[in-house]
């Protein structure tokens, strides 16, 4: 198996292991195999499947898990040879998806990816079918063993095109749920970054200390992809400005493709966001490799240009808590678990979303009072109040709405 531009191949392993084991499976042997070309029938050589049958038949393994995309073909050929099930990465993966999703939007994402996945692989799931013996609990669970391949197929794309359908519907609430949001000025920060970065734990702290949704807080876990789901959640610290702050699905090197796109709608919050918070885990020895995956995730989503702060997160595991939080320029190093570093990163927030936006008064006379709502609907009132000569405004607006007021200025 081969290891990719960023990372060496223990790395590699180290995170399929960690995937197998989000995945409830004990990882029980491994193999490695250096090769220049691939094996077109089962990408590994026939020895490396002779020695792998001998590591499962010792261990009792009843799965082989591959770092690597296989074809259709290899997946069958693969299942043939070794006699138990047979997952790639990308199978992994969409497994680990499909046992976290839990709002309707993320469940049918997983469920279109899987079944897009599995539409050229028929023959080789329902191989992995059979030899499981029709057990539960496995991404090659779609469909029935007595059905025949062409009728699985057929519904199969029925179920994509429903669920297309259904995505479509989803989404245009999506949209309107994210005018709305835009309409009432209070700026947007995404939190983004690689899976099991403490993404969660941040915007949990951020709820627990300033915010009103007490209630709202999302499941942490250490553990990859614990979190799914899209949550945004409103975040109203005294003495700093306000805010909504999203949290989403953690990336990972090689996120297979048809997960980046069945989650587009999701992972594309970022693209409205007025400022991206990267958290990064400082404590994993990864981090830079886990920086520059997150990077050209972000720009191949087209968020690469928005203002981002780097969060250097869970710093207390390699530097001491005296020595926190430690601030360099767009980076601070934190601690979201122990709560270390929080009132900082409030203020470099505050710092970044004011560079885009400036504080006006107005004072808007009575025969133009249509504006009041025009301001309303795209800046943040801090105050208002109706003169005698006409409605005085206190508020916060993007600066390139600032020059259309101008004239109204105090």
């Amino acid at each position: 198996m081969s290891s990719d531009s960023y990372e060496s191949f223990d790395i590699s392993m180290e995170e399929l292991k960690g995937l197998a084991e989000a995945c409830n499976l004990e990882v029980v042997g491994e193999a490695r195999q250096n090769m220049d070309t691939e094996d077109s029938a089962t990408f590994i050589g026939i020895g490396k499947v002779d020695e792998v049958r001998e590591i499962i038949e010792s261990t009792g393994a009843d799965a082989a898990v591959f770092n690597n995309t296989l074809s259709p073909s290899q997946l069958n050929n693969l299942g043939n040879a070794l006699k138990v099930e047979v997952l790639d990465r990308t199978g992994l993966i969409l497994n680990i998806f499909g046992k976290r999703a839990r709002t309707k939007e993320a469940r049918m994402q997983v469920d279109y990816a899987e079944l897009k996945y599995m539409l050229p692989r028929l023959v080789g799931l329902r191989s992995n079918l059979s030899r499981q013996g029709g057990a539960g609990g496995s991404l090659s669970n779609k469909g029935s063993g007595e059905k025949q391949i062409e009728l699985d197929r057929r519904r199969i794309e029925k179920e994509m095109s429903a669920l297309r359908r259904g995505l479509k519907e989803i989404e245009k609430t999506r949209e309107v749920q994210r005018k709305h949001r835009q309409n009432s000025g209070i700026p947007l920060v995404s939190l983004v970054g690689y899976t099991n970065a403490g993404k969660s734990t941040l915007l949990n702290r951020l709820i627990d200390d300033y915010s009103n949704e007490v209630g709202q807080k999302v499941m942490v876990k250490d553990m990859l992809f614990a979190t799914l789901d899209t949550t945004v959640r409103r975040i109203t610290p005294s003495g700093h400005r306000e805010f909504l702050l999203s949290d989403t699905v953690g990336f990972i090197n090689d996120l297979p493709t048809d997960l980046v796109n069945a989650f587009h709608s999701t992972l594309e919050e970022a693209l409205y966001a007025d400022l991206i918070i990267e958290v990064v885990d400082y404590s994993d020895p990864n981090y830079l490799m886990h920086m520059d995956v997150t990077d050209k995730t972000l720009r191949q989503l087209g968020a690469g240009n928005i203002p981002r702060v780097t969060v250097l997160n869970k710093a207390e595991k390699v530097l001491e808590p005296s020595e926190l939080p430690r601030m360099r320029e767009d980076r601070i190093y934190i601690s979201a678990h122990e709560g270390i570093g929080i009132e900082e990163l409030l203020a470099l927030i505050d710092e970044k979303l004011n560079e885009a936006a400036e504080k006006m008064e107005l004072l808007i006379p009575y025969d133009k009072s249509r504006l009041e709502n025009e301001i309303r609907s795209h800046a943040q009132i801090l105050a208002a109040d109706y003169r005698d000569n006409g409605i005085y405004i206190e508020a916060v607006m993007k600066k390139e709405y600032v020059s259309k007021y101008q004239e109204f200025k105090l």
